[in-house]
């Protein structure tokens, strides 16, 4: 209680009435797999020009369909992703797998320099220590240097011909690299904001270094460019053997820094950003579906995007295709699509799932997570794998395998909107989606409820927070009814707890809501009429 001690006048602050609750997102995608290159630790990716920066570009089909399926989710309206990098690590238990390697070298006793995550591609980095542009002239000592580093993504003529040089610009081995990066003006000196360790490893999407000693690194005269692997102590990088379900699942790493990171489905559970995962090559490794599943119906505030697997003798066996697991917490897509490939300039089947997962995030955008994600075009696809017809889709819909269809004139749209559940309370993406934004935005939205005296008072006030962000739903059409008494209910008080469990410290609150269903079958029933009175039926 306030302390009134002396005669005065006290204004004070108090809270009556709710509290907002604020929509969680529900638009932002995980996305798993094999990448050129890159960190292993789940990064934050706002477009496909960000993800090449930094993973690269596109793989052999065989190995990965990652980069597609990003370049999909972000053409077909997605605006956020966390991209996780999933390389091959030494297993105990057999022998016979090689796990990645990164390629890392030092420069005398002052500085070591590591690729920005395992991989052969690290044997294509280039670097050139030179005197910063603000360092005295030579031959006084230099004080400041700069640090160029060129990444080719095919190894360039050997010896390496400088493409920054201009005495070299018709060099005929001469080759510009695919990404470079430039830092001047770095110092050695902790305090500085241009102390090299610093601001290479906040800025850099190819190397990362640690301080070894006190001073510079060795700047030739003049700078030479040299690959990684020329350096002192070389360890050349390999990419290891195919990744399996235990690199999937992932783990903790210790970064050289000393950071610990979580990679794979350990580090996707600690981002609670995310609302869908997508794995694009689910299918390729054993039991990795089942693993995609596991993590969205445990967490419970994500939803994963399935696909079936490639093969021309699919159709053929259309009656038995079916979700590969009974559950509310994803949806199936049937067939493959066709799309542009940049590395042979034709066509290239690729699983529709990251350009899907795009349409889920564009509906969300647009229209509300209450919108069920169909009759939507598929941007970026040129074809199906197969033609589906509308007698096939009639076998397929009630298994809950959702189709992409093209219907003349109207383009290749996603035409189903289905769960892999058998329930048919939750069949609907829709209905499960909603109910995942809806218990994750009061989840967080009432965490000031805990330790508050547990009375009357609170009650009122929990029921005011959520009577007020459900009102906001309905009024958004994400529930049935004409006025909010007939869309949901909210009850806290001595109805729904007793007293032991108020003595025992806990607070119930029951809610309903009235989910909208998607109006999947559209019937108008048409009669010729003769005229005069209006029918009574």
């Amino acid at each position: 209680m306030p302390e009134y001690l002396s005669p005065g006048v006290y204004v004070e602050e108090i809270e009556i009435g709710g509290k907002p609750i604020e929509g969680v997102s529900t638009s932002t995608a995980g996305f798993l797999g094999q990448t050129e290159r890159g960190p292993e630790a789940p990064t934050l990716i706002t477009g496909f020009e960000q993800y090449r920066r930094l993973y690269g570009g596109y793989l052999d089909p065989n190995k990965s369909y990652l980069s597609y399926g990003v370049e999909g989710f972000f053409t077909n309206g997605g605006q956020r992703c966390f991209v996780g990098r999933v390389v091959a690590h030494p297993d105990p238990q057999n022998p016979a797998k090689q796990g990645a390697v990164t390629t890392s070298a030092s420069d005398g006793n002052t500085i070591n320099i590591e690729a920005l995550g395992p991989g052969e591609w690290g044997n294509r980095l280039a670097l050139k220590i030179d005197r910063g542009s603000l360092s005295p002239l030579a031959p006084a000592p230099a004080t400041l240097f700069k640090l160029t580093v060129m990444y080719w993504a095919q190894m360039p003529p050997i010896p390496l011909v400088d493409p920054t040089d201009p005495a070299k610009a018709t060099d005929p081995n001469r080759r510009v690299p695919d990404a470079i990066e430039v830092y001047d003006n770095l110092t050695d000196d902790k305090t500085s904001i241009n102390y090299y360790e610093n601001r290479i490893n906040r800025q850099s999407s190819l190397i990362q270094v640690t301080r070894k000693g006190d001073g510079l690194p060795v700047i030739s005269d003049p700078p030479e460019l040299k690959l990684l692997t020329d350096f002192d102590n070389p360890l050349s990088g390999r990419d290891g053997s195919a990744p399996e379900l235990p690199d999937y699942r992932g783990g903790t790493q210790t970064l050289p820094d000393g950071t610990i990171i979580r990679t794979g489905f350990a580090g996707f559970k600690e981002i609670e950003e995310i609302s869908i995962i997508i794995v694009p090559d689910h299918h390729v490794v054993a039991n990795l579906t089942q693993e995609v599943v596991i993590q969205c119906t445990l967490l419970k505030d994500r939803f994963a995007v399935l696909h079936s697997k490639q093969g021309t003798d699919t159709l053929m066996t259309v009656g038995s295709l079916q979700p590969p697991q009974d559950t509310t917490y994803a949806a199936f897509y049937f067939p493959w699509i066709k799309v542009y490939d940049p590395r042979t300039n034709g066509d290239l089947l690729v699983p529709p799932s990251g350009h899907v997962a795009g349409i889920y995030a564009k509906t969300d955008i647009e229209r509300g997570v209450h919108k069920a994600p169909a009759n939507e075009v598929v941007a970026g696809a040129t074809a199906l794998e197969f033609q589906i017809t509308k007698g096939e889709q009639d076998v397929l819909n009630p298994r809950g395998v959702n189709c992409l269809r093209v219907f003349t004139g109207r383009g290749l749209r996603v035409w189903g909107a289905r769960t892999c559940s058998t329930d048919p309370l939750w069949k609907y993406v829709n209905v499960r989606r909603l109910m995942i934004y809806l218990e994750e935005s009061i989840y967080y939205g009432t965490q000031w409820v805990v330790f508050e005296p547990n009375n009357e008072k609170l009650w009122g006030r929990v029921k005011a927070t959520i009577t007020e962000f459900l009102t906001r739903v309905w009024r958004d059409g994400a529930l049935m009814g004409t006025k909010p008494e007939e869309a949901f209910f909210v009850k806290c008080d001595r109805t729904t707890m007793t007293q032991d469990d108020i003595d025992n410290g806990r607070l119930i609150c029951i809610i309903g809501v009235a989910v909208t269903k998607p109006a999947e079958f559209v019937i108008f029933r048409i009669a010729q009429w003769a005229g005069g009175s209006a029918p009574t039926e």
